[in-house]
């Protein structure tokens, strides 16, 4: 983070498209989405894209951070506020379509991906952090650090418990320097996902 000039802030709407291909190509390699796309790397960025998209559309709750420098978007994060996290009847009925445009293969994975997180969601009240992602070619600087201080110095200020899902083994090292605790292991169509509170500072 030498010499950058870092800015952490809310997500602007006009600023989802590019919000979208930042979390499209930073999550491309991830080992849940490399199952449930498939091999093929554009496919996979193309696809993801697509999902986070109807994300956004869809999920209006959302506050959303980005880390931002000269007006670029270099990361971001998701953030559903306590009760907002698990799709509604109708959200679900305007997800269907965007599944409907993959292979059905690939649907069938993003439903079961997608079920098998619902089933383990916190009966507490929690804020979910998710997608998270820093741009393909600047990870490993510090970005993903900045925006989850200050995304845990909003749950911390609110007193508000946190909650993720992570598939890589290296992110539970990551998000455990934040306070974030794995409460439980589980495969995910084939691929280990660690799930993961931090306590409200209350």
């Amino acid at each position: 983070m030498a010499g950058r000039s870092v800015e952490v802030r809310d997500l602007r709407h006009d600023e989802i498209p590019a919000a979208v291909a930042v979390l499209a190509r930073g999550m491309r390699d991830n080992p849940l989405h490399v199952a449930a796309y498939g091999t093929d790397p554009a496919r996979r960025e193309r696809v993801h894209a697509r999902l986070m998209g109807v994300l956004f559309r869809l999920f209006t709750a959302q506050q959303p951070l980005c880390a931002v420098e000269g007006g670029t978007i270099l990361g971001v994060t998701g953030v559903a506020p306590i009760g907002t996290c698990q799709p509604t009847h109708g959200q679900r009925l305007r997800l269907a379509p965007t599944l409907i445009g993959v292979r059905p293969r690939t649907a069938v994975r993003i439903g079961k991906w997608i079920a098998t997180w619902a089933q383990r969601d916190p009966d507490d009240d929690h804020v979910h952090l998710g997608p998270v992602a820093v741009d393909s070619h600047l990870q490993g600087q510090g970005i993903g650090s900045q925006m989850m201080r200050e995304h845990c110095r909003r749950l911390d200020a609110r007193s508000e418990m946190g909650y993720l899902e992570t598939d890589k083994p290296e992110n539970v090292r990551f998000y455990e320097r934040f306070g974030f605790e794995v409460i439980e292991e589980a495969p995910v169509i084939g691929v280990s996902n660690w799930f993961m509170r931090r306590p409200s500072a209350a």
